[in-house]
């Protein structure tokens, strides 16, 4: 019974954690990500030079200390599994953004419907880095809806996936390097080999997580009047034309999902890019900013559905192993005769 009750801990803090994440969203002062940042940026610019080693120290580095700090909380908690649940509850809601990026979408859909450019272009920046002088409503529409899309994958889904398989240092490990790619991982001449070990992480971090998401989109198409096949067939189709290896299967399942092209001409400080066509139809209007928030909360609902069920099944072999004959033995014993 204690080894269940243990085990309990994880599927039930990361359930409470997104409960708290809704409810509260993200602290407007002394958020524990933004102080990762601070810290992070402060070590950035003591060991930057323009090379991978140093990168990839930095970023060794700036992951490694809260998979540590998460090891060492997880496990001082071992023994209680009610300190269990607050401590994956905590770094549940501290690393999770699904309110946050909710509350943003719905801002930029306000400014966009009262006409006022100047407080969206300006609001923009809060979602993503492109540069939004001179952008009108629908560039400013797409930037929105895009983003929504792919930042729901890294702010909702890879966390809670993360923290399911390994826990609050997988919580933490991946809130941190997602932070990293977010400051680093640019192809600017500052960044281009410093954030190289950076962005590289973080793909890989969000290889799964971000094709789990776009199957959570298709699935999730309805909400907005969608077709899951479509969807699916959508990113299926499109997903791998992004220039992120990730990026676009979240992307072009919303396509799919709003009936929506996304795709086209970005400005960023210090260059721009072309990125291709994702999805059918026409470019995504101000009334589609409101469809695709409610598609990322419905996105959200079965990211915390699916994290829920996988943290849970460690509960099955959490004491025993059932033998051929069909005797109890211990888990250990089990192992070591199957070896």
């Amino acid at each position: 019974m204690p080894a269940v009750l243990a085990a309990s801990a994880r599927p039930a803090g990361i359930a409470l954690g997104v409960l708290a994440d809704a409810l509260l969203g993200d602290p407007r002062r002394y958020h524990p990500v933004a102080a990762f940042g601070r810290a992070a940026g402060s070590l950035e610019r003591r060991i930057h030079a323009d090379d991978v080693l140093r990168g990839g120290v930095f970023s060794a580095v700036s992951v490694g200390l809260p998979v540590v700090l998460g090891a060492v909380a997880e496990r001082a908690a071992a023994r209680r599994p009610l300190l269990g649940v607050l401590v994956t509850a905590a770094a549940t809601w501290a690393v999770l953004g699904g309110t946050s990026l909710a509350r943003e979408g719905e801002a930029m859909a306000r400014l966009l419907e009262d006409g006022d450019l100047a407080g969206a272009r300006g609001r923009l920046g809060h979602l993503c880095a492109r540069n939004p002088d001179g952008l009108g409503p629908a560039d400013l529409a797409r930037a929105t809806v895009e983003s929504l899309a792919e930042n729901a994958s890294d702010a909702v889904v890879a966390p809670l996936l993360w923290g399911a398989v390994a826990g609050v240092p997988g919580l933490l490990g991946y809130r941190a390097a997602n932070t990293l790619d977010a400051m680093v991982g640019y192809r600017s001449e500052r960044y281009l080999r410093f954030g190289r070990v950076s962005a590289r992480l973080d793909d890989l971090l969000n290889l799964v997580p971000a094709r789990v998401s776009g199957a959570l989109v298709a699935l999730a198409a309805p909400v907005v009047g969608g077709s899951p096949a479509r969807a699916w067939a959508t990113m299926r189709r499109d997903g791998s034309r992004h220039p992120s290896p990730n990026a676009g299967h979240p992307e072009a399942a919303a396509a799919g999902a709003l009936g929506v092209r996304l795709g086209g001409r970005n400005v960023y400080s210090g260059y721009t890019e072309e990125r291709p066509t994702l999805g059918d139809g026409s470019p995504p209007g101000v009334a589609d900013v409101r469809r695709a928030v409610r598609l990322g909360r419905a996105v959200t609902l079965g990211a915390t559905v699916l994290a829920v069920g996988v943290a849970a099944r460690r509960l099955r072999p959490a004491a025993t192993a059932t033998g051929r004959a069909g005797r109890v033995i211990p888990v250990a014993r089990a192992r070591a005769g199957a070896a």
